[in-house]
């Protein structure tokens, strides 16, 4: 696997910023801790058409072929909602979503999960979206890392509801109190710009049920851009569209998107790579389009 060394030459090179997300305190790794490293694509809206990226036939493609031309390949890749865009037609929704995952089996990663958006789920409570990619949330081990994937969006009230929120402590109640946790949601748990749907009802819950855990990562995607909170000691990082940028948290009045520049084609717009290693971990977020 890529050593620290080695990765932070890569960042260098792909263009992206590099910083340590506070994965802290573990004192004797698990016997299968081993670093590794997964890549998060989010918001790619598959169907949109407007002004505000007139290539969005083409940004997805080109993601795909940046992320195949990485020089080592990810354990795996995780989309972290709205794999489509929003539609009031059931059927097309559906064509959308079959077309979508089409273009991603281009990816050259065996291991390539989804979580939904509510661009996917919130009019049929996700329905369509298991259709094609199975539960809307779950969780999986790899590596000496409690991966858990929520469902935030399914709920038109956008909030992880009551049987999900049992079904995290559950699932939390097996892990030590040291174990390496990273969570993937479309939305913030946290309350970070309500006002533009930028938040989870019931995020509070699970957060409290997250924090007796010492090292607690989530990655989430909604906003379109990069975000970095603390919530207690537990870290969220907010990751870029595949689509279009949106504004700064409460900047304007208006959740509108930021205009296309053709001077600057995909400005803003972006994947990340995140190494996990026994004591933290890095993330390094680069263009759609690789320099």
């Amino acid at each position: 696997m890529i050593d620290r060394r080695g990765f932070l030459k890569l960042s260098a090179v792909g263009g992206g910023a590099v910083f340590l997300s506070g994965l802290y305190g573990i004192a004797q790794a698990a016997p299968d801790v081993g670093d590794f490293y997964f890549v998060q694509l989010s918001d790619c809206h598959w169907g949109y058409r407007g002004e505000a990226n007139p290539e969005s036939q083409n940004t997805l493609r080109k993601a795909i072929v940046s992320v195949n031309a990485l020089a080592l390949r990810p354990d795996f890749i995780i989309f972290t909602g709205d794999l489509t865009h929003t539609t009031d037609d059931p059927k097309e929704r559906r064509q959308r979503m079959a077309m979508f995952k089409d273009i991603v089996s281009e990816l050259n990663v065996k291991d390539v999960r989804f979580i939904p958006g509510e661009h996917d789920a919130a009019l049929d409570a996700g329905a369509a979206f298991k259709e094609y990619f199975g539960a809307t949330y779950y969780s999986f081990d790899h590596k000496g890392v409690h991966f858990i994937a929520l469902d935030n969006v399914s709920d038109a009230g956008a909030r992880l509801g009551e049987v999900q929120l049992q079904w995290l402590q559950q699932d939390l109640a097996q892990q030590s109190k040291d174990a390496k946790i990273i969570v993937f949601t479309h939305r913030p748990l946290f309350d970070l710009a309500p006002k533009w749907d930028w938040a989870t009802r019931d995020g509070n819950e699970a957060i409290d049920l997250l924090m007796p855990y010492t090292n607690v990562t989530v990655f989430y995607g909604h906003i379109h851009q990069q975000h970095h909170q603390m919530t207690g000691h537990i870290t969220h990082h907010a990751a870029k569209s595949l689509i279009f940028p949106l504004p700064a948290p409460g900047s304007q009045d208006k959740r509108t998107p930021l205009p296309w520049d053709a001077a600057q084609p995909f400005l803003g717009l972006g994947f990340r790579e995140v190494e996990e290693s026994i004591n933290d971990n890095i993330i390094v977020e680069f263009p759609v389009v690789k320099a």
